[in-house]
């Protein structure tokens, strides 16, 4: 700082801003040194949320102190998340004050001691997660506060509709648009590459908007980038629909529901399961891509998401409900949820699965195959495209003849070309200690182990399953493969494989 330059000089004239290069992913940081006269001028500590103007932006963000010299006393560093929202020239000028008291968190508070959540609390909550109010420490208590049982139908309700109502609504020209969503928790389960072409080259309109992986090691959007480009905005989206009758786009790249992916963010480490935000998240995305039916395709199994058929019934019946309320269809496939679908866990490698598959290779996985066409032959049931019981005859002859693959091309051609998934550079196999016919599979070990190989950032990482339930398997016969982009990773995954002895489960033959 010059000499001769007060702390009240310093706060009315503005720091400058200087781009960091920290990723926080969702989360908006302002960096300040300890020293700093305005920390001390206005209070500023760590941890305070402090709101960033420049022109007519403002930008709430966390403050974190740097007792380190990593800036000048009149700059103020602020993370990646932050200078996108800024949209500032380094240099700029900007001002700090404390952010205002956020008085929707009353509600919250409310909630945590029993009092229901009212529609327009819930609104007002919503509002301001949106607006970058909320730290992730009031998002937490949120979740905290909305998790287990602790939001009814009515409850869920009024945060699906608060959160379609914060972002941007897609509306099409057509009385029916479907769509399809997992609710998640079985690796290699891709069979939106599946449902969606043959759909489309039946006519039907499905602008499918799906995640990128948070805590799996592929996620439908990292799938479909290792084909097609993802990253499409509403306009763009709006093309390719048009022109194809369909689309995989990542719903990230549009304000479809954004308060969705904040509490995700936040959601996941956490590992608390509630109904009601998981309704929440996925209708909420549907409503707002202008989707009128629904099929919602739930795994259930001892190291699924959904555990039981108890527990999956009553998510099913909150879906239906809340999805009536908005207008919405909904429709249930309760699937098997006990080992992994397909053979690839991982981005690239679950796109070679697909293609197997859409391309009517002989060693395709069937079980991928059969559950894409069962999906598929519902959802074309339940918007009347297929007389009852003949949805899966329809959706079979559109990929026994090649429309359905015909159809992924042009989509993939339509969001910016078609490419070839990458391959890994270092392969080892996992070969069975005994042999005995496989028993049991743990698929969130499997899930972590491909994570560790280095899923889903190294689009090529992940592994190859080749032991699937009831099968006999002799003593050295490989049980997975693992995929890796460096030797580092590939014997991190490895030494965690070895280590999970009921990752899978053998037993002798009797």
């Amino acid at each position: 700082m010059l000499a001769g330059i007060t702390e009240s000089d310093m706060a009315g004239a503005g720091l400058r801003l200087r781009r960091l290069g920290l990723d926080t992913y969702q989360q908006p940081v302002v960096y300040l040194r300890s020293d700093s006269p305005i920390c001390k001028a206005e209070g500023f500590e760590a941890q305070s949320r402090l709101e960033i103007r420049h022109g007519g932006r403002c930008v709430v963000a966390t403050l974190n102190v740097a007792v380190a010299p990593l800036l000048e006393l009149d700059e103020a560093g602020v993370s990646e998340a932050a200078w996108r929202a800024l949209e500032a020239a380094e240099g700029t000028l900007v001002h700090l004050a404390h952010a205002p008291p956020l008085p929707s968190f009353g509600a919250i508070r409310a909630k945590i001691f029993g009092r229901p959540l009212e529609r327009d609390a819930a609104g007002a909550i919503v509002t301001d997660i949106a607006a970058g109010r909320y730290s992730d420490i009031e998002l937490a208590a949120m979740i905290a506060a909305c998790s287990g049982n602790r939001l009814d139908a009515a409850e869920t309700c009024s945060l699906t509709a608060a959160m379609v109502a914060a972002g941007q609504r897609l509306r099409w020209d057509a009385p029916l648009v479907v769509d399809k969503h997992c609710v998640g928790g079985l690796p290699g389960n891709r069979t939106t590459l599946l449902v969606v072409p043959i759909i489309a080259a039946c006519g039907l309109v499905i602008p499918k908007t799906s995640s990128r992986a948070i805590t799996s090691p592929a996620g439908t959007a990292d799938v479909m980038e290792t084909l097609a480009p993802v990253a499409l905005d509403a306009a763009a989206m709006r093309r390719v629909v048009e022109r194809e009758g369909g689309c995989i786009a990542w719903g990230g790249a549009m304000a479809l529901s954004p308060v969705d992916d904040l509490l995700i963010r936040v959601e996941r480490p956490l590992g608390l399961d509630s109904d009601g935000l998981l309704v929440a998240s996925i209708l909420s995305k549907k409503v707002a891509a202008g989707s009128t039916h629904v099929l919602v395709d739930m795994p259930v199994g001892r190291t699924a998401k959904v555990r039981s058929l108890e527990a999956a019934s009553a998510l099913a019946q909150r879906l239906r409900w809340v999805g009536e309320q908005l207008g919405l269809a909904v429709s249930i496939e309760l699937t098997d949820g006990s080992q992994p679908v397909g053979r690839g866990i991982g981005p690239a490698l679950e796109a070679f699965d697909v293609l197997a598959v859409l391309q009517n290779q002989p060693g395709a996985p069937q079980d991928l195959r059969r559950r894409g066409l069962l999906l598929a032959g519902h959802l074309l049931e339940a918007s009347g495209q297929a007389a009852a019981g003949w949805g899966l005859a329809k959706a079979t002859e559109v990929l026994d003849s090649g429309a359905a693959w015909r159809k992924l091309q042009a989509i993939c051609a339509a969001q910016g070309g078609m490419r070839e998934p990458p391959r890994a550079a270092y392969t080892q196999d996992l070969c069975a200690a005994h042999a005995g016919r496989v028993a049991a599979i743990d698929n969130r070990a499997l899930a972590r182990c491909a994570k560790l190989a280095g899923a889903p950032k190294a689009a090529a990482a992940g592994l190859m399953f080749h032991a699937p339930l009831g099968a006999m398997v002799d003593v050295g016969q490989p049980l997975l493969t693992l995929h890796a982009e460096s030797p580092g990773e590939l014997a991190y995954a490895l030494a965690y494989a070895r280590s999970q002895e009921h990752m899978i489960t053998l037993e002798e033959a009797p």
